[in-house]
Formats: structure tokens, C-alpha cells, sequence
């Protein structure tokens, strides 16, 4: 096996399904800016919800706002919600796995806050019951998934944006996703700022 022609390969894969995804991403990322940056400003808050990778990347997204991206600006409110063993372990336990984030976003969600809603398949069964929660609680969704969207393609109000990366390998679709968090926290940071550029 030609290992350096495999992982060129892989490189190649990744940037093509970022300048495809691109074409079909990037007004609505610009959308979710907004959003989140709207929801911050009148003292909202995110809260990030996936699975395995996804909830690294909420986790990441998360740090990115309260600590910094790349500018120096004021801490802003962000909760993964995938982080506290005992709350997750409690629900599990008590309840059911697919209740995990629902709970939390009723016990800390308000009118106003943004639901970061993270699957590359848009079908984990714990991040359709919190975009429930979300919209009980009168919060926005911002839907990241890949594929076709999956079952939360319909779960979602006119109001909430559904970033779906157009491609079906679960690697590829978190290569975008990661790099779309980043776009957020850039775009974020530039509104939040002031910044014209």
C-alpha cells in the first residue's frame, strides 16, 4: 500500500468537499452569524449539544466564545452541554440516554438563546429531543448536520437555519463541520467588534 498517495488522497477529498460544501453553506453560516451574535448581544447565550465527535466540536465551540478565537474581545456565553459526567450519567441513568441534553436545555435555556444542534447524520435521537426542548423554551436552532439532514431537516421551524454539509462520509462532514465552527467564531467576532473587513 502506497500510504503517502492514500493520504494525498485524503487531503484532496477534504478540500474538494469544502469548496462543494461552500456553494450551499455559506449564506446560511452567514445567517447563523447573526443569530448567534444577536442572541449575545442582548445577553443570550449558546448552548452545544452531539455525540463522539460532535461533541468535541461543541465543546470546542463552546471554549472558542468564552475564552477567544483570534481577536482579543469579552468572554461570550457559551454551555456544551455534552461535559458534566454527573448531569449526563444522572439522566442517563434515571431516565434515558436520548434525554441527556433535553433536560439541561430546559433547565438552563431562555427565550432568546441559540441551540447549536450538532449530527452528521441529523438523525441522533438525543439532539432531536433537545431541538424539542429548544423550541419549547422559545430558543433559536442552528442545526449543523451533514448527508441529507436527516430527521431533523423537518424537526426545524422557518426561524431555525440548518447548515448541512452536501456529503455522506462522516469524515468529511466533520472536517466541514469544524471548519464552519470556525467561520461562526470569525464571524462572530467581526460583528461583535465592529469589525468592517
Amino acid at each position: 500500500m502506497d500510504l503517502v498517495a492514500r493520504i494525498a488522497q485524503q487531503f484532496n477529498d477534504s478540500a474538494q468537499t469544502k469548496m462543494a460544501a461552500l456553494e450551499f453553506m455559506a449564506e446560511p453560516i452567514a445567517a447563523a452569524i447573526e443569530a448567534m451574535t444577536h442572541s449575545l448581544m442582548a445577553n443570550g447565550k449558546i448552548l452545544a449539544c452531539g455525540n463522539g465527535g460532535s461533541a468535541a466540536d461543541a465543546q470546542h465551540f463552546a471554549a472558542e466564545l468564552i475564552n477567544r478565537f483570534e481577536m482579543e474581545r469579552p468572554p461570550l456565553a457559551a454551555i456544551a452541554l455534552t461535559t458534566d459526567s454527573s448531569i449526563l450519567t444522572s439522566i442517563a441513568n434515571d431516565y434515558d440516554f436520548t434525554q441527556v441534553f433535553s433536560k439541561q436545555v430546559r433547565a438552563l435555556g431562555q427565550p432568546g438563546d441559540v441551540l447549536l444542534a450538532i449530527s452528521t447524520s441529523g438523525n441522533s435521537a438525543n439532539v432531536i429531543e433537545a431541538i424539542h426542548a429548544a423550541h419549547e423554551r422559545e430558543m433559536h436552532v442552528v442545526a449543523l448536520t451533514g448527508k441529507d439532514g436527516g430527521q431533523i431537516t423537518g424537526l426545524l421551524s422557518p426561524d431555525d437555519i440548518h447548515l448541512c454539509v452536501p456529503a455522506d462520509r462522516t469524515a468529511r462532514i466533520q472536517e466541514v463541520h469544524l471548519l464552519t465552527l470556525h467561520c461562526l467564531c470569525d464571524g462572530i467576532d467581526c460583528l461583535f467588534l465592529g469589525i468592517e473587513e
